[in-house]
């Protein structure tokens, strides 16, 4: 007679997971029972009580040692990278959602037609959409359980329950409503796309190794059971959905356009947050299910790579809006984290590659952050100041913000002393000691590029007129305030004493699960 054994499940090692949906859980139970107007007083210290304790639970879980082998029956892995990934992801969202604070940015009324009398109505109301908070709960938890996917089958759902969120948050903008409802439906279309490419590549993998368990997936590419036509099209289609969550060339095309009509704190989570838990899950899929297959899908990462920081180098000069213009900085940023994962070879050179990626990852989403926070600030009569032509003169309005927000571009631009420079160097410097030196040339000229128009920001706001309209500069929140200070402290401190946070990258690099 066969009995049915309940799964062992590690409830202290998933807790940071746990607390963030489970408050989550919370947060739509709230939305169900509590009077409209205590919802929001009751959601800003669920919300952020619950990043906090699940990133004291990370540091615990660091101090009391890195588990020797996956949880859940096998399911999620939570290794050195994993905890590094959470911790990183979890100060990025804080930080992020500490931006919510700011009623202004979501509309009131989600289902009205824009510019409708019922819009205009609940604008006067004073409705708010307090939904965000749960939302980006549940966004949040995906992020988490994506790079610490062990199996195909739950990555694909930490994929899903990652996305689903960020869709609908796309389009609550508040002004601009139409640009971000067609921002939303465009996430939505291209990313279920890539989604599907993703659960077929799944497939077509299951069919060579008879299991979705990155492990045994690794261990069917060693044993060579042949099959290669299921291998090299499940490999090639899982790349496809993975290199679209980072906003890889030639995928990236949603980027642009769902940086520019979300609403922009939801943009600055999906800048950090998204591509750590992004790049997270691809590290995993890459060195640890088919890393036996690196002379296969290297040549094709180098192209992937080269043409990503071109990309988004060149197309980032001619935008005009400013939100557009990060996204395509961010583009290149990807393509520059890339060079850092075709940098593979022996177990040494692997940790050395991956602690830099990580590294590139944690300094790079805080500057975001404070780039996008510091876009919140300044205004037009229309809302935020989205033209390029509207940031001219900043500098002479207010240099404090201006100066703030030139420390974060040169940050992105690689500058020494800041922990841009810092980040880049250790992928590079992987990159050369693995072999890719020419990629790396690529990477230093590309930079270039990209310093052009970060440049061109600083000199159009510190050397040009201010228009006799604009812009204007918005008192911060305290939310706000404390984002803009965080981050430049923080980009300030890793660009001048970067070695501990390298060293605790090391150090997690060197517990991958592998095998």
């Amino acid at each position: 007679m066969n009995t049915i054994t309940a799964p062992a499940i590690e409830y202290l090692q998933l807790a940071p997971l746990l607390i963030v949906f489970g408050a989550g859980i919370l947060g739509v139970l709230v939305e169900a029972f509590a009077p409209r107007y205590l919802r929001r007083a009751m959601h800003i210290p669920l919300t952020l009580l619950s990043l906090a304790g699940a990133f004291a639970l990370v540091i615990v879980q660091t101090i009391k040692g890195v588990p020797t082998k996956p949880s859940a029956m096998g399911a999620v892995a939570v290794d050195g990278p994993t905890l590094f990934i959470w911790g990183t992801i979890l100060v990025l969202a804080f930080i992020s959602l500490l931006l919510l604070n700011d009623e202004d940015h979501f509309v009131p009324a989600a289902s009205a037609v824009p510019g409708s009398a019922e819009e205009e109505r609940a604008l006067i109301e004073g409705n708010v959409h307090t939904e965000v908070y749960p939302l980006a709960l549940f966004a949040i938890g995906g992020m988490l359980l994506f790079p610490a996917s062990n199996d195909l089958l739950i990555m694909f759902v930490a994929l899903e329950v990652m996305s689903l969120p960020l869709y609908l948050l796309c389009g609550l903008a508040r002004r601009r409503r139409l640009l971000s409802q067609e921002s939303a439906m465009k996430y939505f279309l291209l990313g279920a796309f890539s989604s599907a490419f993703f659960l077929y590549g799944t497939a077509l993998l299951y069919g060579y190794a008879g299991s979705v368990d990155l492990a045994k997936i690794s261990t069917a590419l060693s044993a060579n059971v042949g099959q290669d036509a299921l291998l090299f099209t499940g490999a090639a289609l899982l790349g496809v959905g993975l290199l679209f969550k980072i906003g890889a060339a030639p995928f990236q095309a949603w980027k642009p356009d769902v940086y520019q009509g979300a609403p922009t704190p939801v943009t600055a989570l999906m800048a950090s947050g998204t591509l750590v838990a992004a790049f997270g899950a691809l590290l995993r899929v890459f060195w640890v299910a088919i890393g036996e297959l690196d002379w296969d899908w290297s040549p094709i990462m180098w192209g992937v790579a080269i043409l990503t920081m071109v990309v988004g180098a060149i197309l980032a000069i001619t935008q005009t809006d400013i939100k557009r213009m990060l996204a395509y900085s961010s583009i290149a940023h990807a393509g520059f984290l890339l060079v850092g994962v075709v940098a593979i070879g022996d177990a040494k050179q692997n940790a050395t590659a991956l602690a830099a990626i990580l590294f590139y990852l944690a300094v790079y989403g805080i500057a975001s952050i404070g780039a996008f926070a510091i876009v919140t600030m300044v205004r037009d009569a229309g809302g935020e100041a989205w033209h390029l032509s509207r940031w001219a003169g900043l500098g002479k309005r207010s240099p404090k913000l201006a100066g703030l927000f030139a420390f974060f571009l040169l940050a992105f631009a690689g500058i020494p002393l800041t922990s841009g420079f810092f980040g880049k160097y250790a992928v590079f410097q992987a990159a050369v000691a693995g072999g890719a030196v020419q990629l790396v040339v690529v990477g230093v000229v590309a930079s270039a590029v990209a310093a052009f128009f970060y440049v061109r920001v600083i000199v159009l706001m510190f050397f040009n007129d201010p228009a006799p309209d604009g812009p204007t500069v918005v008192l911060p929140s305290w939310g706000t305030a404390s984002v803009v200070g965080f981050a430049a402290l923080a980009t300030v401190v890793l660009g001048v004493f970067p070695q501990p946070v390298l060293d605790l990258a090391q150090s997690a690099a060197g517990s991958l699960f592998v095998r």
